[in-house]
């Protein structure tokens, strides 16, 4: 029989498992399109990124002007084997050794180049060449090696969310059968066995306005909403975007290799990572007309001939707001991946007025600058500066918030303000109390990665929610934010850090 002692070790640090889980953060960058007749030079673009706290970027080439003014700057960045390259790199490994030599090594390390994307989207921009891609990845690797880049630089390659079969739950998706055990496979166990991700161009505006009776803008905005169930796995999903990864992560494992876990084990070491290198939310126009499908993958998929409110400065503003934030406080799990970590890249820099068909087209409005260099809106990408606060899960019941609050007390968190008598007791509810503590737990934790979610019992926000109560006050105060509160109603909070999120410009 187990001794007292250890048994109590042994439960402690199954709770601490449970509740509480450490990690590096992921990055947040942008993508550096050059499709506009008016951008600024490299050299006045890599001063804005600076001056913006923007340390990665992700370019859709390998043009030499840029990587030059990128060098010994820090910024991390990503290039790109274009799509007609694609060909002759899979038929000869002296072809792709020319082309990493050429612009890759020449300018590493001084500029710290970390990923090669071979293609993008070749699954829905040039299907013709889909069986070479594999190919081609493999015989880019096959260079880096050769020249003793490989541990520093990786290599993946962007899909489009249609290489996904589309159905719900996200637990139900695989890859196509076109390319699944042909492409999908093989490309899934080179990403393994070379430490590298999946690269995935994830557009809930997209799927949005393909089905906006079905599904609400703050699920694809990632704002607070009460969430939709998967009733395969009983997971929640607050954000369209999390479900995609989600889907792609299912998607992985049911081709089925030796090498994969199995769809029920949160084991992910078997699994590559799924990073979004693309996603973002316009700020104005029209999508292309063309045949509408809920998959929210490639960007000019999508119809909406009365034009699209969805399409506007304020929801752009949520949408890429939310993903700094979530990136910066370190919340890059999902729900069937919690413990993931994750890099998103944000389209675009830049509004690009050569992108589309005509000159409203939504393609051209995704950037976070003018041309000028001015903000679209108001964002923040200095991890110093951000705001957040854990709120209370009105669906995980009441007895994961019982157990989660019961935690919460016991290892750090101030709870005497929700005790009878206290500043915060009232309102007497469970779902506030378990807020309250839970925000006084991320917070004597330093909001690190992990301390806001109690076994899904609790989530991170990033604007004050309603009803914040400071426990020094006298009063509870009234907060008008309620379109921000959690899922389930009010949650009572101590104040924290002023925020970053400024008004809209």
């Amino acid at each position: 029989m187990m001794a007292p002692s250890r048994l109590i070790v042994v439960l402690v640090s199954t709770l601490a498992l449970l509740f509480f889980s450490h990690a590096e953060a992921g990055e947040i960058g942008v993508n550096y399109g050059m499709v506009g007749g008016d951008l600024p030079d490299p050299a006045s673009v890599v001063r804005l990124l600076r001056k913006s706290g923007i340390t990665s970027v992700r370019l859709y080439d390998a043009n030499a002007t840029v990587l030059k003014a990128l060098a010994n700057t820090g910024i991390k960045v990503m290039v790109m084997l274009p799509n007609h390259e694609l060909a002759a790199t899979a038929a000869a490994p002296s072809h792709a050794l020319r082309w990493v030599r050429s612009n890759v090594a020449v300018h590493y390390p001084a500029t710290q180049i970390g990923l090669v994307d071979v293609g993008n989207e070749v699954f829905l921009k040039d299907k013709n060449l889909t069986p070479q891609l594999v190919p081609a990845m493999i015989n880019v690797h096959a260079a880096l090696v050769r020249l003793g880049l490989d541990a520093a630089v990786k290599v993946s390659t962007p899909l489009a969310l249609t290489a996904l079969e589309e159905s719900w739950p996200p637990s139900s998706r695989r890859f196509r059968d076109d390319i699944a055990q042909s492409v999908m496979k093989p490309m899934v166990d080179f990403l393994r066995r070379t430490g590298s991700y999946l690269s995935i161009s994830a557009y809930p505006f997209f799927a949005y306005i393909a089905q906006p009776d079905k599904i609400s803008l703050d699920y694809a905005l990632g704002n607070p909403n009460p969430g939709v169930r998967d009733d395969n796995t009983g997971l929640m999903y607050h954000s369209l975007l999390d479900a995609q990864l989600d889907a792609t992560y299912f998607a992985m494992e049911k081709l089925e290799s030796a090498s994969m876990v199995l769809a029920d084990s949160k084991d992910t070491s078997a699994t590559p990572g799924v990073y979004p290198s693309e996603t973002g939310f316009p700020s104005y126009g029209r999508p292309t007309p063309t045949p509408p499908s809920p998959s929210g993958g490639g960007r000019r998929l999508r119809a909406a001939r009365d034009g699209c409110p969805a399409a506007s400065v304020a929801n752009a503003q949520a949408y890429n707001n939310n993903l700094i934030n979530r990136v910066l406080s370190g919340a890059t799990g999902t729900p069937y991946r919690p413990d993931a970590d994750m890099d998103m890249h944000i389209f675009a820099l830049f509004n690009e007025n050569l992108k589309g068909d005509r000159p409203d087209d939504v393609e051209q409005f995704f950037g976070l600058f003018y041309p000028n260099m001015t903000k679209v809106y108001e964002f923040d990408f200095h991890r110093a500066a951000l705001a957040s606060w854990c709120v209370a899960n009105a669906s995980a019941g009441a007895a994961a918030l019982q157990a989660a609050l019961d935690y919460a007390c016991g290892h750090g968190a101030d709870c005497g303000a929700i005790q009878p008598g206290g500043t915060c007791f009232e309102p007497k509810d469970k779902l506030a109390h378990a807020s309250y503590a839970f925000n006084s737990y991320y917070h004597h934790n330093g909001r690190a990665r992990g301390t806001c979610d109690f076994h899904g019992a609790a989530y991170v926000v990033y604007h004050e929610p309603a009803g914040n109560c400071d426990p020094n006050a006298s009063s509870i105060s009234t907060a008008t934010t309620s379109a921000r509160a959690g899922p389930g109603g009010r949650a009572t909070l101590p104040a924290p850090a002023p925020s970053s999120t400024g008004h809209q410009r």
